[in-house]
């Protein structure tokens, strides 16, 4: 099981003193959010991908190759990567390339994205998103997989006797994981090719997202890729903790309240009864946390959102060290003790090296 965070990388006005952080600012903050993941034993930090304000992660990898070079265990991910508006040709360099500089700590996150302006803006029509994300996809699937690729689809120039470079490290392509808030097409997709699906749980009741995990388990068995219980499954979620419960609803209210995707709606005691959102002692995030396996089954991957809304980097550090210390101990050992003995671990470049290279043992031998 991999507990880490997402960062959407916004940079939001602090309600409660007027400040708002420069881009410099919050780009640096970014980094040095990843660098105390890794320092509170986090297993994972993964960074959105956005072209428009108030976001500032426009170039992932940029921000992950330097992340790399500055810490030793942590995965670097993405959360998400626009499959529809990037060309698959410089996905699939881009980050083959920060897999070398990473020694294979490095995977990602596919998805559509939420800023319907952004098609335009890179040449494409939103009504064509989900065969966008289809056929990318399987060229993406494609160039990593196959030396020389001979290509022609829909929303690019074909391609003939292309190869990318760098090849991926070691031969093993980056493990990819499917995000989708809202789409069972995308739950097909992963299915289909045998990857994760990362249901970002953190805005819909938990039955929506009971549903798309139970039709993305079900066509990867049909696909022949195991059982449902074997897929690789991930999940997004948000919490703000202290020690004492009611401080944490005094302090996180006016963050909640302004948020720029939230804020002016729904209160926050109606948002934490209708979404995953907990906010709360260290204590009720983990029961609330421990609740997801009974929903969604055992699942690989837990991503937490801490550092948005204007919370000044500070809180978010300390929001980090309560993670790192009081809740994903207690989660790790919990979640080990009732996992289904079939339950694979969640990929990383090594158990694929390792698995590619028993493949190729095997075909030698026979």
């Amino acid at each position: 099981m991999q507990f880490g965070i997402f960062t959407v990388g916004d940079v939001t006005m602090d309600p409660t003193n007027g400040t708002t952080p420069s881009e410099h600012e919050r780009i640096k903050n970014m980094v040095r959010i990843a660098l105390k993941a890794e320092e509170v034993g986090l297993d994972v930090f993964a960074t959105g991908e956005h072209h428009n304000p108030p976001f500032v992660p426009s170039s992932p990898t940029t921000m992950l190759g330097y992340i790399a070079a500055r810490t030793q265990r942590l995965i670097l991910s993405t959360s998400t990567t626009l499959i529809t508006t990037n060309d698959p040709v410089k996905i699939a360099e881009d980050f083959a390339m920060l897999q070398h500089l990473a020694d294979g700590r490095v995977d990602l996150m596919l998805g559509r994205g939420n800023t319907g302006p952004v098609y335009p803006w890179f040449g494409q029509d939103i009504r064509q998103g989900i065969p966008l994300a289809i056929e990318n996809y399987a060229l993406l699937h494609d160039l990593w997989r196959k030396d020389v690729v001979d290509w022609e689809g829909n929303f690019r120039t074909p391609l003939q006797g292309f190869t990318s470079t760098p090849r991926p490290l070691d031969g093993v392509p980056p493990f990819v994981w499917h995000g989708s808030i809202r789409s069972p097409e995308i739950a097909e997709q992963a299915a289909y090719y045998g990857d994760g699906f990362f249901a970002n749980n953190i805005f819909w009741p938990r039955e929506h997202y009971m549903r798309l995990i139970r039709l993305y388990r079900q066509r990867f068995a049909h696909y022949g890729h195991g059982t449902p219980e074997q897929a690789i499954v991930g999940l997004g979620g948000q919490v703000f903790m202290r020690k004492n419960s009611q401080d944490a609803v005094n302090e996180f209210r006016p963050y909640f309240d302004n948020a720029p995707v939230y804020g002016h709606g729904p209160s926050l005691e109606d948002f934490m009864a209708q979404t995953p959102l907990t906010v709360g002692s260290p204590q009720q995030v983990i029961d609330r946390t421990l609740q997801f396996r009974e929903y969604f089954g055992d699942y690989q991957r837990q991503l937490f959102l801490m550092d948005h809304a204007g919370l000044p980097l500070k809180t978010v550090l300390e929001q980090l060290d309560l993670l790192g210390e009081q809740v994903v101990p207690v989660l790790r050992s919990e979640l080990a003790r009732v996992r289904l003995p079939e339950v694979p671990d969640a990929p990383t470049h090594a158990s694929l090296a390792a698995a590619r290279a028993s493949a190729e043992e095997k075909v030698t031998v026979e």
